[in-house]
Parts: C-alpha cells; sequence; structure tokens
C-alpha cells in the first residue's frame, strides 16, 4: 500500500502514521524526518535543504519533491509507503503522481483525519511548562494540581509563544489552505477517506484500519 494521511496541526497525524506503518509493515516517511536524514547524509538536496531551515525559511517545492523522489527510490520504500507530512501543495502532488506512475504505482489512500478545530485549538493551547523545572502539564490530559503552579517544584506555569492562542489560530489558518485544497484534489480521483479523529487513539487506529480493510 502507498498512502497519505492528511490533517490540521493537532489530529495525531504522526502519531497515527507510525502506528499504522508498523502494524501494515510500511515505510514511514515524514518530511522532518526526510530533511533530517538527508542533511545527515551529506546529499546534495540535503545541504540545500539545510541552508533553508538554518535561515528559518521554507524549503522550496523542487528541492522538497527532489529529496522525496530519492527516498521513494531506496529499496527499503518497496514495501508500501506511509506519508506524513507530504505533499504539501498541488505541484508535489502532482510531482508524486508522476514519480509513482513512473513505477507503475499510484497512492491507494489519503487518510484525512478531521477534528473540531475548536478541540484542535484546545489541544495545541493547552500545554504548559514549568519555568524552574521545565516539566511539562496539559491543561486537558495532565493539568497541575494547582492553576499556574508546578507540582514537582511549585514554580510558575509560562506557556510558549507558539501554545498561545493566536499563534496557534494563525498555524491552522496557514495549513487549513493546503490541506483542503488536497483534499479536494484527492478526492476527485476518489481516494479521500474522511476520517472522525476524535476519541481515543486506540478509536482512531480503528477508524483507519476499517478504512484500509478494502485496499490491496
Amino acid at each position: 500500500m502507498r498512502l497519505i494521511l492528511l490533517g490540521l496541526p493537532g489530529v495525531g497525524k504522526g502519531t497515527q502514521a507510525k502506528i499504522l506503518a508498523t502494524r501494515q509493515g510500511l515505510l514511514h516517511i515524514s518530511t522532518g524526518d526526510m530533511f533530517r536524514e538527508a542533511a545527515a547524509a551529506g546529499t546534495e538536496l540535503g545541504k540545500r535543504a539545510q541552508e533553508f531551515m538554518s535561515a528559518g525559511a521554507l524549503v522550496p517545492d523542487e528541492v522538497t519533491i527532489g529529496m522525496l523522489l530519492e527516498r521513494i527510490a531506496q529499496p527499503d520504500a518497496a514495501k508500501g509507503l506511509m506519508l506524513d507530512g507530504f505533499p504539501r501543495t498541488i505541484p508535489q502532488a502532482e510531482a508524486l503522481d508522476a514519480a509513482l506512475a513512473k513505477q507503475g504505482d499510484q497512492i491507494d489512500r489519503v487518510l484525512y483525519i478531521q477534528v473540531p478545530e475548536a478541540e484542535l485549538v484546545a489541544r495545541l493551547t493547552g500545554r504548559w511548562s514549568c519555568s524552574n523545572c521545565g516539566a511539562i502539564y496539559h491543561m486537558q490530559s495532565k493539568p497541575p494540581k494547582a492553576a499556574g503552579v508546578c507540582d514537582e517544584c511549585g514554580g510558575a506555569l509560562s506557556q510558549r509563544a507558539d501554545d498561545q492562542p493566536a499563534t496557534v489560530n494563525a498555524r491552522l489558518d496557514t495549513n487549513r489552505a493546503w490541506t483542503e485544497a488536497l483534499a479536494e484534489f484527492y478526492g476527485k480521483q476518489g481516494k479521500l477517506e474522511a476520517i472522525d479523529g476524535t476519541g481515543s487513539p486506540d478509536d482512531i487506529t480503528a477508524r483507519l484500519e476499517g478504512a484500509l480493510a478494502n485496499v490491496s
């Protein structure tokens, strides 16, 4: 199988991709891991990607596509793919389709994990950390015993700028545009499967695996 996991930040793509890849015997490729591996290996594309990342800039499509095509050409990709974080643009999706077609392959299914945005905001803005000892808390899953106070050392809890509501909402806005564009792209191909991303991680895994039951 060749699968893509799609969804906004906070839906749990990374966690579910690893679980599915392990259970289905697929190679899990995340864009971030791919960038780091290529940079560590010193490939030409890896060096170019590192230049952009070091400058805090987005890696251009041509570099990202080149790196992905290099990766899926390696022998361990023959067993099947679970793509997490790629594609992010329509040109990336088109390049992936063309590359797979040359091999006589295609993307079999795109699993689109969907969670109400109010819940995503709560998930993404719920993290706080102790300014003294660094202990991590989450207002939903691991709240402190006393509001704003670390259970471990009594230090004050603070929130990173990345976890604050304004930043989270801006991040969701940015990701929504390309996520919806890709959902439309693969929907027209008849490959998109919407998955309810609410509930426990086990519930979500079961729904994802159910959607793959008829994929050969």
